[in-house]
């Protein structure tokens, strides 16, 4: 038999394998994945059978290679299963390193299952496609990877609504294709990395609910594109910086419950924000007279600090203020008439 004639065969073979299903790796892989899982109610696994893993629940294919690169498996989601069963999803177990053997998944999304423990595998650092990773809502209680730089495609990350705790690794600040960042509700402590602001692309920033202290890093005011920049409930201290409120894009910034403290910068308050959170701080001195034609505000809070001085006449200046908190200070005098407090 030629050698030509051989090649043909294998050929032949090899493409009736991946037409007839995925490739037996990646099923293998799959399988050892979820043999580390225990789902007990809604029965989502019960299609994990047969040679096409393709076609399994919250799996999906490349449809010319036939390799698996997305992993979706939600617990609170409006798909069929989940409506006939009335319930949302309740999952046990932990996520097993066989899931780095899907060397070509650029999804992963395992979210809201309440149950599942243990850590987040250090070799997902070495998938080279992967884009999205969510792990919200689940029991995971690991540190975040500290080479998690290495996925140097990651658009989206998303680790909130677990129990992550140490610090939050320098090599974050590698992943320059990142765009939501979701940190939340976890127990992260220390300093946010020095040089966060390489993130150039980072439209949402979510910290809040840690143990994060140290002061906000100047470099932050590089990230020209964020919009959401949330460090609520921590331990931040130090100034509130002036750069915050020259920002072009920020639209939301809640920095609550910390222990910052000096003045308010009065380029917050004639700035693009359209939310503002300061209260719960150590905050002084007055409240700055700087509200102009560019101050719009969905919400101004700064209750719970130690501001001093009378309500700013140039609040009647601004554009529009639709909630205003300025309780718990020791604000004094009348508050003044007409806008914007004739319909707040």
């Amino acid at each position: 038999m030629s050698a030509v004639w051989w090649l043909t065969l294998t050929l032949i073979a090899v493409c009736s394998a991946v037409i007839d299903g995925c490739l037996p790796s990646d099923r293998a892989a799959l399988l050892a994945f979820r043999a580390a899982l225990r789902e007990p109610y809604l029965g989502i696994f019960n299609t994990w059978t047969g040679s096409d893993c393709c076609h399994w629940y919250g799996v999906s294919c490349d449809p010319k290679a036939y390799r698996v690169v997305e992993i979706n498996l939600a617990g609170q989601s409006d798909d069929l299963i989940f409506r006939q069963a009335h319930r949302s999803g309740y999952m046990t177990g932990n996520i097993s390193r066989a899931i780095c053997r899907l060397k070509y998944l650029s999804s992963i999304t395992i979210t809201d299952w309440k149950g599942i423990t243990g850590d987040i595998p250090r070799c997902i650092s070495s998938l080279p496609f992967l884009q999205l990773l969510d792990l919200t809502g689940n029991r995971i209680s690991s540190q975040i990877p500290g080479n998690i730089g290495r996925l140097r495609w990651l658009t989206f990350l998303s680790l909130a609504d677990n129990f992550i705790y140490g610090r939050i690794p320098p090599s974050i600040t590698k992943l320059t294709s990142l765009t939501h960042l979701d940190l939340r509700h976890n127990q992260l402590s220390g300093r946010i990395p020095r040089h966060f602001g390489k993130l150039k692309m980072l439209s949402r920033a979510l910290l809040s609910h840690n143990r994060l202290a140290g002061w906000i890093p100047h470099s932050i005011s590089e990230i020209y594109r964020l919009a959401d920049f949330d460090l609520s409930s921590n331990q931040i201290s130090g100034p509130i910086p002036d750069w915050l409120g020259k920002m072009e894009v920020l639209s939301t910034l809640n920095l609550d419950v910390n222990k910052l403290s000096g003045t308010i910068p009065t380029s917050l308050l004639n700035s693009r924000i359209l939310n503002l959170n300061l209260s719960r701080n150590a905050l002084n001195g007055n409240i700055p007279d700087s509200f102009g034609p560019r101050s719009y505000f969905i919400t101004l809070d700064l209750s719970y600090n130690n501001l001093e001085g009378t309500i700013p006449k140039s609040l009647a200046s601004a554009w529009y203020i639709g909630n205003m908190d300025v309780s718990h200070n020791h604000i004094r005098g009348q508050i003044p008439p007409g806008s914007p407090f004739d319909h707040l």
